[in-house]
C-alpha cells in the first residue's frame, strides 16, 4: 500500500488502520465487504459522464487544515466567497471540496452518513446551498473501503456505494473524492467501477475523482471509469516533494485528455513550504502537465503572491486548453528540463525548467517543439506577459527552481513585436568572502529583427562591489550576436556564508523604437574553503539542499517532518554518529573548491521506517556523476560508497527513489567523509 513517508498525516494511517480492520474481520469470523448495496439490475457501464472535458479547477481543504478543527462550515464558505471577490471564479476555479473529517464517526440508524455537528452544524445541504448561491460548486470526500483515511476512522463507502451517491446526490454534491483506505484487498477495478455505477444511477452529474495513489496503475483502466485519478501518493508542501510527483507524472501523457486526467495531487501554493519562485514552477508545471489545479492553501490567509501565482490567466489558459494535451519531455539532461505542450490553436507551449540548485541555460527550438519550419516565431512570455519574435531559437537561463513559460506560433505578424535576448551567465557565482570573483554575462540576439542601443546592467547586495571590466553597451546586435562583458565581483569580507542576488538587467530597442528591459536573477553563493585535511562532510556548510520529505538532518535520522526529529543514523541495526539524514528526492550540495579528492560513505535505508523503504545513492562532481549505488532496500546493510571528486568545484549528493516511487525512502549517508 502506497502512503506518505510520515508518521502524523493522514496517510501514515493507511496500513496500520487497514491491517487491524482486516485482523479483526478474520478473528471474528467475517468476510470483508466486497459486494455494494447495489440495486437490481445495476446499470450498464459507462465510459464517460461528459464531465471535466478540462482538468477540474477549484479548492480543496486538505493541505493546509488536514482534520484540525479550523475545516469546518466558515471555512468553506469564506473560500467561496473569496473565490468571488478575489476573481477566482472568473479565472476558472468553480469547485469547492470538502476532504476527509467532515462526517460524524458512525452512521445514523438507517445507515445514512450524518456531517460532524461542530463543524457543519447546519448539514452539508445548506452548506451545498451556499455555495451554489455562489454560482460555484461543492465536492466532497469518502473511501473505497470500510473506513476513511483518518485516524478516527470515518464511515467509508465500501457496500454503501449506491446509498451514499444517492445522498451525495440529494445533498447537491457536484465532485466525488474516492479514496484509497481500508480498502479489505477488494480489487481495485471492482471498488472505483461500483462507485461510477452508483453516481450514474444517481442521474446527477458528478465529477469523480479516483484517489488510488497510483498503486495499481490507474491511468492504464481508470479512463472509462472516472474523469481523474491519482498517479501517486500525496503531496507535502515541500521542493523535494512537489519535484518527486512531477517527475512521475509526466511519462504518462499519453493517458490524458479531455474528461479523463492525470491527477499528481493537488496545488501546495501559498502555504509557506517552498519559495514563490518555486510555487510559480509548482504552478507552471501543473498547467503543462494538463493537471487539475484544486488549491490547497486558505485563501483567508493568502498574500497578494499567492493569488498572483494562482490567478495569472495566461497560464491557466494552457491547463485549461480544449486539445487536452497533457505535455511531454523533449530532454532532461542535468536537471534543464524542456517540456512541451501541443495547443488547439496550432500554438505550442514551452516549459523551460530548472531543477538545479542554480541558474541553468536551457534550450531548445521551435522546430523541436513541434512547430512548422518558418521564418521567425511570435513568443509570449506567460509570466512576464510579454511578446517577442524569435528566429526559431527558444533559450533562456533560468534561476535556480524557476520555470520560464513560453507559448510560440508560427504568426505572420512576428514583425510587429521586438526580439527576444537572452541574459546569461558564464561562470560558476560561487564567491569567497573577501575576494574578488570573475563572471561573465551575456545579452545575445535571438530575434530574427536587431536589437539596437543595447547595455547590460550587473547589481549585488549592499555593499559589494560589482565592476564592469569590459564594454556594458553596444549600437546594435543582429539575430544570434551577444553582447559580453566581463565583471568582478567582491563580497565584503566577513560575509556570512548563504545565499544572496545577483540581477542582470538588459536595456535595448526594438526596429521600430520600442524600449524594452529584460532582468534575470541569480544566486550568489558566498562559500568558504575547506579545511585540508579529512574530515566529515555533514560539519561542511552546504550550498543548497532539497528534500522529498522534511529537512535534510544532519548527523540523525530524516525522522519526520519537522527539523530537528531525526533519531540516530541506524542501517540494518548498525548505529553511526555522523552523517546525512535525508529522503528521496533528495540532493546536497557543497563547496570544494577544487581542493578535495574523495568522498565515501556508508549509505542505506534508515532502520526507523521497518521494512519499508527502496532507495539509490549517487554522487556527482561538477555536473558529472562520479559513483552511484544499485536500488539499496530496509533488508540490505549499510554499503560502502566512495566517489573519487578530485578538481570539483561542487559535490552533490542525490538519492533517488529507487525507481518505484516515493515511499517512506528514508536514507542514511552515514560515516561521510571527504578528503582535502
Amino acid at each position: 500500500m502506497r502512503h506518505l513517508p510520515t508518521r502524523t498525516t493522514r496517510t501514515s494511517y493507511r496500513g496500520v488502520i487497514g491491517a487491524l480492520l482486516a485482523g479483526l474481520l478474520c478473528a471474528a469470523g467475517a468476510t470483508a465487504p466486497a459486494v455494494a448495496d447495489s440495486p437490481a439490475p445495476a446499470p450498464a457501464p459507462q465510459a464517460g459522464n461528459g464531465l471535466a472535458l478540462t482538468p477540474p479547477m477549484g479548492f480543496n481543504n486538505w493541505n493546509s487544515t488536514h482534520c484540525r478543527a479550523e475545516f469546518n462550515e466558515a471555512m468553506v464558505k469564506g473560500i467561496a466567497d473569496i473565490f468571488v471577490e478575489k476573481g477566482l471564479k472568473d479565472a476558472g476555479y468553480q469547485y469547492v471540496n470538502l476532504d476527509d473529517c467532515w462526517a460524524k464517526p458512525q452512521r445514523n440508524a438507517d445507515g445514512k452518513l450524518e456531517a460532524d455537528p461542530q463543524r457543519f452544524p447546519n448539514g452539508i445541504k445548506s452548506v451545498a446551498d451556499y455555495v451554489h448561491s455562489k454560482g460555484l460548486k461543492i465536492g466532497i470526500y469518502t473511501s473505497a473501503g470500510t473506513k476513511t483515511c483518518d485516524s478516527v476512522g470515518l464511515p467509508g463507502a465500501l457496500g454503501h456505494e449506491y446509498s451514499d451517491a444517492q445522498q451525495f446526490a440529494d445533498w447537491g454534491i457536484d465532485y466525488l473524492k474516492y479514496d484509497n483506505c481500508n480498502n479489505q484487498g477488494v480489487d481495485a477495478k471492482q471498488r472505483y467501477t461500483t462507485m461510477r455505477d452508483a453516481l450514474a444511477a444517481t442521474g446527477r452529474p458528478i465529477v469523480y475523482s479516483i484517489c488510488e495513489w497510483g498503486e495499481n496503475k490507474p491511468w492504464e483502466w481508470a479512463g472509462e471509469i472516472g474523469n481523474l485519478w491519482r498517479t501517486t501518493g500525496d503531496i507535502n508542501d515541500s521542493w523535494g516533494s512537489m519535484l518527486s510527483i512531477m517527475k512521475q507524472n509526466l511519462p504518462l501523457a499519453a493517458a490524458a485528455g479531455p474528461g479523463h486526467w492525470n491527477d499528481p495531487d493537488m496545488l501546495e501554493v501559498g502555504n509557506g513550504g517552498m519559495t514563490d519562485t518555486e510555487y510559480r514552477t509548482h504552478f507552471s508545471m501543473w498547467s503543462v502537465m494538463a493537471a487539475p489545479l484544486l488549491i490547497g492553501s486558505d485563501l483567508r490567509k493568502a498574500g497578494p503572491e499567492t493569488f498572483e501565482i494562482l490567478s495569472n490567466h495566461e497560464v491557466i489558459a494552457v491547463d485549461q486548453d480544449p486539445l487536452g494535451k497533457q505535455g511531454t519531455v523533449l530532454s532532461s539532461t542535468g536537471g534543464r528540463w524542456v517540456v512541451t505542450k501541443e495547443m488547439q490553436d496550432g500554438s505550442r507551449v514551452v516549459a523551460l525548467f530548472n531543477e538545479t540548485g542554480s541558474a541553468q541555460r536551457i534550450s531548445t527550438t521551435a522546430e523541436a517543439a513541434g512547430l512548422p519550419k518558418a521564418t521567425a516565431y511570435t513568443m509570449r512570455d506567460l509570466w512576464e506577459h510579454t511578446t517577442y519574435n524569435t528566429a526559431g531559437s527558444v533559450s533562456a537561463t533560468v534561476p535556480a527552481h524557476g520555470t520560464v513559460l513560453l507559448r510560440i506560433a508560427a504568426d505572420r505578424k512576428w514583425a510587429a513585436h521586438p526580439p527576444a535576448v537572452e541574459l546569461g551567465l558564464n561562470g560558476s557565482p560561487l564567491v569567497e568572502a573577501g575576494r574578488t570573483a570573475a563572471l561573465t554575462t551575456t545579452v545575445t540576439d535571438l530575434g530574427r529583427t536587431s536589437a539596437t542601443k543595447v547595455s547590460a546592467a550587473l547589481t549585488g547586495p549592499s555593499g559589494w562591489q560589482v565592476k564592469a571590466a569590459s564594454p556594458t553597451g553596444s549600437p546594435a546586435l543582429p539575430t544570434g550576436r551577444a553582447l559580453t562583458t566581463r565583471w568582478q565581483v567582491t563580497a565584503p569580507a566577513g560575509t556570512a556564508t548563504g545565499t544572496y542576488d545577483l540581477t542582470l538587467t538588459a536595456q535595448y530597442r526594438s526596429p521600430a523604437g520600442t524600449r524594452v528591459r529584460s532582468t534575470v536573477p541569480f544566486r550568489a553563493h558566498v562559500v568558504v574553503a575547506p579545511p585540508a585535511g579529512a574530515g566529515y562532510l555533514s560539519d561542511l556548510p552546504q550550498l543548497s539542499a532539497a528534500n522529498g520529505w522534511g529537512p535534510v538532518e544532519k548527523d540523525t535520522s530524516n525522522g519526520e517532518s519537522k527539523a530537528g526529529d531525526g533519531n540516530p543514523l541506524t542501517i540494518g541495526g548498525a548505529v553511526f554518529a555522523k552523517g546525512l539524514g535525508v529522503h528521496a528526492d533528495s540532493a546536497v550540495e557543497f563547496y570544494t573548491g577544487e581542493a578535495c579528492s574523495a568522498v565515501t560513505a556508508q549509505v542505506g535505508v534508515d532502520d526507523e521506517k521497518g521494512t519499508e523503504g527502496t532507495v539509490a545513492f549517487e554522487v556527482w562532481a561538477d555536473g558529472t556523476k562520479v559513483a552511484s549505488t544499485g536500488v539499496l532496500t530496509n533488508a540490505m546493510p549499510a554499503q560502502p560508497l566512495s566517489a573519487d571528486v578530485s578538481g570539483a568545484q561542487v559535490v552533490r549528493l542525490v538519492v533517488t527513489d529507487g525507481g518505484d516511487g516515493v515511499d517512506s525512502d528514508h536514507a542514511d549517508w552515514a560515516d561521510l567523509r571527504i578528503t582535502c
